[in-house]
């Protein structure tokens, strides 16, 4: 696990999003707080989202035009349960999708596609820093 200030995880989820393959699928796991929306954001900028990227909370989804096509932010924090993911179109959003980033993958259970890449962000002792793993 790395320890990255703000600025550090802003240029890794930049460099990340300039390096993805097209329709990739990729999952933050970690605490509320933990920086998943940051790193997120940064890699949206990455894939060429030119407007500011904002959390999918209460909408579950948003969609960013980008350079190559159209970027998916869903967060699943709010989903009941895993049956509730089976609504989310998943098939539309790989299909249409330069990327998929997900948060809270594991509230999607096994209606989440296979990811391409999985992230872990942390909370640690240094309140200034995350930790990110790349699982």
């Amino acid at each position: 696990m790395r320890q990255l200030t703000q600025a550090e995880l802003e240029a890794e989820g930049q460099t990340l999003g300039r390096t993805l393959p097209a329709g990739a699928l990729v999952t933050f796991e970690g605490e509320l707080g933990a920086g998943k929306t940051t790193f997120i954001k940064a890699i949206a900028r990455g894939l060429g989202v030119a407007g500011a990227a904002s959390s999918p909370t209460y909408a579950l989804v948003h969609r960013y035009p980008a350079r190559r096509g159209p970027v998916f932010h869903l967060d699943c924090f709010r989903l009941g349960s895993p049956e509730e993911a089976a609504d989310l179109d998943w098939e539309g959003l790989l299909r249409d999708g330069d990327a998929i980033l997900v948060e809270w993958p594991e509230r999607a259970g096994a209606w989440l596609p296979a990811p391409t890449r999985r992230f872990r962000l942390h909370h640690v002792a240094d309140p200034d820093r995350r930790g990110l793993e790349d699982l």
